[in-house]
């Protein structure tokens, strides 16, 4: 398992990862609102992530939940998430020792997914587009298990404009913000030091 640098700065004592590394595993689960095309909709988000560090994700949005958009807008988005900041602070020692600022630094990520949009009345289509966005997230508490506020967002090109360059709808090319209340909780699978433990 990783140890803590003897770096940080603050309470020698205190636990600068904040809970992070209590387990190699980060599962987040949340709900909350979509806006861009055919906006708003309703979204549930689950993600994987791997020391809070990479991971997957993956979305759906329904516009039809909320009655603002004609029955059968929806979405459904997966892809892969990095978060390069944590690990390299930790390790380093560069974190504030500032709980909620070290999380909230820490939780930037890069996303890189496809999406599958659906038009009123018809099914979700069979080539994907392509999901570029960032993201954000903000405690709620000062330990990497509990209630997050997260804001993310980015561009959206569909199949049309990614083989053939024509952007001429919104489902070709918009951008999309999403706004998520969602619970993270650290849990450990044992993944880091599966080749070292010994068989039974």
């Amino acid at each position: 398992m990783l140890t803590v640098s003897s770096g940080a700065r603050g309470d020698p004592s205190a636990d600068p990862s904040l809970g992070r590394v209590e387990g190699d595993v980060g599962v987040v689960a949340g709900l909350g609102g979509a806006f861009g095309p055919n906006s708003p909709r309703a979204l549930a988000e689950v993600r994987v992530r791997y020391l809070e560090s990479a991971g997957l994700f993956a979305t759906y949005e329904d516009g039809s939940i909320l009655g603002e958009t004609p029955q059968g807008s929806r979405a459904f988005a997966t892809g892969l998430e990095l978060r390069p900041l944590f690990l390299y602070r930790w390790l380093d020692g560069h974190e504030t020792r500032r709980a909620r600022l070290d999380l909230l630094l820490d939780s930037f990520g890069l996303e890189l997914g496809a999406w599958f949009p659906q038009a009123p009345g018809a099914g979700f289509v069979a080539h994907p587009g392509l999901e570029v966005g960032i993201g954000v997230d903000v405690p709620m508490g000062t330990s990497a298990t509990g209630l997050w506020f997260g804001v993310h967002g980015g561009v959206r090109w569909g199949d049309r404009s990614l083989g053939a360059g024509v952007a001429n709808t919104q489902d070709d090319r918009a951008l999309y913000l999403a706004v998520i209340v969602a619970w993270h909780q650290i849990m450990a699978a044992h993944l880091v030091d599966a080749g070292d433990r010994a068989p039974e």
